[in-house]
């Protein structure tokens, strides 16, 4: 006979078997982790750093926060340039920004540090197999058919481009405020122009006409993608499994059943970025088929980067060819990292000049004095000291991506450009690295080094590249592509398009100025902690960043 559960018993047996459940899994992967990184190493635990916030995400909370900015301070002022945190489960990492160590990490031991397995994954899974998703030798021949595409000599070629689309954003933020002054979405329209700029420059398309103020859905889509990923972080490693299970379409048709609201707004994007890709370089191998004259009446004539890397693709031997799914792949990621980074760098430097109207108006005039009415041409605009200062110091102070992670492949010696004090008292001048340590490549702790840049590394002073910078700027080697700046990052996976970027962000900057101001709005602008750093309103959470907006009069709107 069967006897009833008493009323609230199922409820509470259910709530035992789930915490049961939990504690089971935590100490299931408490144990694996042991097994693979060990019982803790104690060189690295004698590493000054931060106490452990939770036993179960250690100092994660606090470095990844929106709003850790505090914590990232204490850590660069406070305990020095190599730092032992505490991550998953409390296992040892290390936030690194001292020279020496970065040099062996990023440039000589490059091979040794690599991207954690989750980070490829991801970005194959979202971007295809593109350079954010390839490693060895398979990134290293993308990478070598890729460089001479963004060299100095095509840019050249993309300026009046660049221009056509800058005068366009011009004229609708013009018109917007043309009855008086507005706050204006300046995020918003940054977004759109960055993503119209690699439309028209780097893919030979066109998404958005900037005609008038209004959502674009592949823009909202690619702001979306970030966030969408930070809620799912923990779940990162599950594609390293996923990955290997089955067949790309088994992998899909499990995906798509699976109910998740996050994991199916990240399909989404997924599939309108892979979408578009697709779409644009079919269009261009039409194109291409069918001749010069074709190609030359599509929007970039031929001269955007897409363009010209298929065309490069062609002529390569067998064995540098790219197949379609790879340059498919180019695409999708050009179009995410040329367009988040940028528009949210460009948001920063017009937040940065509405809280100093010296500056901005200061800039405003050499730029209106260098183009005496005419379009700059690329020497003349890469040359424009204080506007070449002004896009320096606000990537040095605030760059848009605070560090990088990269994993110990194998057992490694980490050098260093000062010895530390351990937590012994005794001094370290080399730190010795088991495998599969995680370690954050301190991005913002270089850049604002006071040990390098001096005591005033913590503000925002364009005229400080006026000048000849400090030898221990010099001494320190920094081994970052752009500057002596951590920004772009360097070595074999630094930032390719770091150049395209800057002129971008020149271009931007000089056709705005001239005939528009740009102030602090009513409610205070927020900058939040994420994969790529975003601005939000007030106690908001939307991104967005309202400025008042008033045009002059003696603009050519």
């Amino acid at each position: 006979m069967h006897t009833p559960t008493p009323p609230g018993l199922s409820s509470s047996m259910t709530s035992s078997v789930s915490l049961f459940s939990i504690v089971l899994a935590c100490g299931i992967v408490w144990v694996v982790r042991r097994f693979l990184f060990g019982g803790g190493n104690s060189a690295l635990e004698n590493i000054p750093g931060p106490p452990s916030q939770s036993w179960w995400k250690g100092n994660l909370n606090q470095f990844f926060g929106k709003q850790g900015w505090a914590f990232h301070r204490t850590v660069g002022e406070e305990y020095g340039p190599v730092v032992k945190m505490n991550g998953f489960m409390n296992q040892p990492t290390l936030y690194v920004f001292d020279p020496k160590a970065m040099q062996s990490i990023i440039l000589k031991d490059q091979n040794v540090y690599g991207e954690s397995r989750e980070f490829i994954l991801t970005n194959l899974v979202v971007f295809g197999p593109g350079l954010l998703g390839t490693l060895g030798d398979h990134h290293r021949k993308q990478r070598k058919l890729l460089n001479p595409v963004f060299s100095v000599s095509h840019l050249r070629y993309m300026l009046p481009i660049f221009y056509r689309v800058v005068d366009q954003l011009r004229d609708a933020i013009g018109s917007q405020v043309s009855t008086g002054p507005q706050e204006v979405d300046v995020l918003n329209w940054m977004g759109r122009t960055a993503l119209e700029l690699v439309g028209q420059g780097g893919l030979g398309y066109s998404f958005d006409p900037l005609i008038e103020d209004k959502p674009n859905a592949l823009g909202d889509a690619l702001k979306a993608l970030l966030p969408s990923l930070s809620v799912l972080r923990l779940s990162q490693g599950a594609f390293v499994y996923f990955s290997s299970i089955g067949s790309p379409g088994f992998r899909r048709r499990v995906v798509d059943i699976i109910p998740h609201e996050g994991i199916q707004r990240l399909k989404s994007i997924v599939d309108m970025i892979w979408g578009a890709s697709s779409t644009i370089f079919e269009a261009k191998k039409s194109a291409m088929q069918e001749g010069e004259e074709t190609v030359l009446r599509q929007v970039g004539e031929g001269k955007d980067i897409m363009s010209i890397l298929m065309k490069a693709n062609m002529e390569a031997e067998e064995g540098d060819q790219l197949p379609e799914h790879e340059l498919i792949a180019q695409m999708s990621t050009l179009i995410f990292a040329a367009t988040d980074t940028t528009s949210n760098a460009l948001s920063r430097i017009l937040h940065v000049l509405a809280e100093h109207q010296d500056v901005q108006e200061r800039l405003r005039q050499e730029i209106i004095g260098a183009r005496d009415g005419r379009d700059l041409s690329y020497d003349e605009l890469m040359q424009l000291p204080f506007l070449d200062a002004v896009c320096r110091e606000t990537l040095r102070l605030h760059p848009p991506i605070l560090s990088l992670r990269r994993v110990a492949l194998k057992d490694v010696v980490l050098p260093l450009s000062e010895p530390i004090r351990g937590r012994d008292g005794k001094m370290m001048h080399e730190i010795p690295i088991p495998k599969n340590t995680q370690i954050e490549v301190g991005i913002l702790g270089s850049n604002r080094n006071k040990a390098i840049w001096g005591k005033d590394a913590y503000e925002w002073k364009p005229e400080r590249w006026l000048s000849p910078l400090p030898q221990s700027v010099v001494d320190a080697h920094i081994p970052g592509l752009y500057s002596n700046l951590m920004t772009f990052l360097g070595g074999g996976r630094g930032c390719i398009g770091f150049k395209f970027s800057e002129l971008e962000m020149k271009a931007v900057l000089c056709t705005l100025l001239p005939s528009l101001v740009f102030e602090l709005p009513k409610e205070a602008i927020v900058w939040n902690i994420s994969g790529v750093n975003h601005p939000t309103m007030g106690s908001g959470s939307r991104p967005q960043m309202l400025l008042k907006v008033t045009a002059l009069k003696s603009g050519s709107i």
